[in-house]
C-alpha cells in the first residue's frame, strides 16, 4: 500500500487471492512472475484492479518467500558476493475488462557477508516472508552494492510501469 500511495493511489479494497503458486515444470522465473500477476487479478469489479508478483532468481533457480530461518540463511549465502535478478510483474485490469501486464527485470548485487552480519540480519527477523530472504527497503539495504533496474520493482511493485499501464487503460 505504501508504494501505491507514492504514486497517489489509495486502494479502496485489498484482496489476497488464493491461487496455486507452484511453478510449472521448467518455468523460467520471469515467466512465473508474469503468470502469477495475471492469475492474481480478481474478477472484474467495475473498477481498476492491480496485481503484482516479485520473484528473486539466482540463475534459473527461484528463491521464493522464506518460510524459515534456515531457508533464509541458505538464500542469503547463495546471493552474497554476487549479482542476481529480481523479476517484478504487474498486471492491471480495467473496469471494461481489458488487461495489461508488464515484467520489469532488475539486477541486484549483495555484498559478501561475514557470519556476524548474516546472523545479525537473521536475528532481526526481517527475512520472514521475503522473496530471496531479504527486503531491500530495510536493514538489507546496507548489503546492496549494486542495483540496475527498478528500486520499487525490487521492493515489490514497479511504480513507473504500474502508472504507465493504468494510464494506457484510461485511468485518470
Amino acid at each position: 500500500m505504501a508504494l501505491l500511495r507514492q504514486i497517489g493511489i489509495e486502494p479502496s479494497r485489498i484482496a489476497a487471492p488464493k491461487i496455486d503458486e507452484t511453478p510449472q515444470k521448467g518455468e523460467l522465473p520471469r515467466v512465473f512472475a508474469r503468470r502469477m500477476a495475471l492469475e492474481k487479478l480478481t474478477p472484474n469489479s467495475g473498477a481498476f484492479v492491480i496485481a503484482a508478483d516479485t520473484v528473486v532468481a539466482a540463475g534459473r533457480r527461484m528463491l521464493h518467500k522464506t518460510e524459515s530461518r534456515a531457508e533464509a540463511e541458505t538464500y542469503l549465502r547463495l546471493l552474497a558476493g554476487r549479482r542476481h535478478k529480481v523479476h517484478s510483474a504487474v498486471a492491471v485490469r480495467a473496469p471494461d475488462g481489458r488487461i495489461a501486464c508488464r515484467v520489469v527485470d532488475s539486477a541486484v548485487g549483495l555484498a559478501r557477508l561475514d557470519d556476524t552480519q548474516l546472523q545479525t540480519y537473521l536475528d532481526s527477523g526481517e527475512w520472514q516472508g521475503k522473496a530471496g530472504g531479504y527486503a531491500i527497503q530495510g536493514l538489507a539495504a546496507s548489503f546492496i552494492d549494486y542495483l540496475s533496474g527498478s528500486y520499487s520493482g525490487v521492493v515489490g511493485l514497479p511504480l513507473h510501469e504500474t502508472m504507465k499501464l493504468l494510464r494506457g487503460l484510461g485511468w485518470r
